[in-house]
């Protein structure tokens, strides 16, 4: 299990590989998971929400390019992202801007090879964002807050704790969905989720995280759309937790927001409004 102590400090969660974004008119936001990518555009939402299979079958992640959080083949993923823009962007990338969600403590070189990849496709603007803060744009309260952000993904976890919008600690266990035995209690899941809320309050010298519970937190990822896993997890923690409607794209939907707000800025876009589970 990592914890956000382990990495060098964030800073800001959100990196921008350009500031300039005038001339910018169309773009797509991504969520690439290790099982599943989901892709927002303006004006369609998520517009694919496709399984993650390398075409190459003989990589390094055993035919999906992307496992546990990280790309283990570049070249098959490469190619997949390359399909995703020709379909949603078409063959001239000029004024386009793509928006990355990453985990939270994916490490400088994860980060590197993700932004190089996406600037390979010939984007004007890249934007890089952390998934807890996606999903708190999409679906988490407006208050500014402590927010505790559980993502629970098919081969990755991570617990992150918010405070007015910057990440102020966050844990990462590479366990998930894909790990369960199937007719079996999610048993592992739930005490990873319960051992990184617990070590964060442990660590906790300001009170934010129970702040953030007795709001409770939000839930997003695969892990979120199953009540045998949210169920437990309130009981455990005996505080209500947040769902929103589609957990599995509160991600990427944040992203688009994000995405929807650059364009706004550059009077290409209309306003894409979030929910609050």
């Amino acid at each position: 299990m990592r914890s956000l102590h382990e990495r060098r400090r964030l800073g800001s969660s959100v990196r921008r590989d350009h500031q300039d974004h005038r001339g910018v008119t169309r773009g797509l936001a991504l969520d690439l998971g290790s099982f599943r990518t989901r892709v927002w555009v303006p004006g369609h939402g998520v517009l694919a929400d496709t399984d993650v299979c390398g075409d190459s079958g003989t990589g390094a992640g055993n035919g999906r390019p992307v496992r546990r959080g990280r790309i283990v083949d570049p070249e098959s993923c490469g190619r997949m992202l390359g399909r995703i823009a020709d379909t949603a962007l078409g063959a001239d990338r000029t004024g386009t801007v793509i928006v990355l969600s990453h985990p939270v403590l994916a490490g400088a070189r994860q980060r590197a090879e993700a932004r190089e990849l996406i600037a390979a496709l010939g984007p004007t603007t890249v934007i890089a964002l952390d998934s807890a803060r996606a999903a708190a744009a999409y679906a988490g309260p407006r208050d500014g807050g402590p927010l505790l952000v559980v993502d629970i993904g098919a081969e990755l976890t991570e617990a992150t704790l918010l405070v007015d919008g910057q990440v102020r600690d966050a844990r990462q266990a590479e366990t998930g969905l894909g790990d369960l035995v199937p007719a079996q209690p999610p048993t592992a899941v739930v005490r990873t989720v319960l051992d990184m809320i617990m070590e964060m309050w442990k660590q906790d010298r300001h009170g934010a995280v129970l702040g953030a519970l007795r709001k409770g937190p939000l839930l997003t990822g695969g892990g979120a759309t199953r009540p045998d896993i949210t169920n437990r997890i309130a009981v455990r923690l005996g505080v209500p937790v947040r769902l929103t409607d589609d957990p599995a794209t509160a991600v990427v939907r944040g992203a688009g927001m994000v995405l929807d707000s650059v364009l706004r800025r550059a009077g290409a876009a209309p306003a894409l409004t979030g929910r609050t589970g």
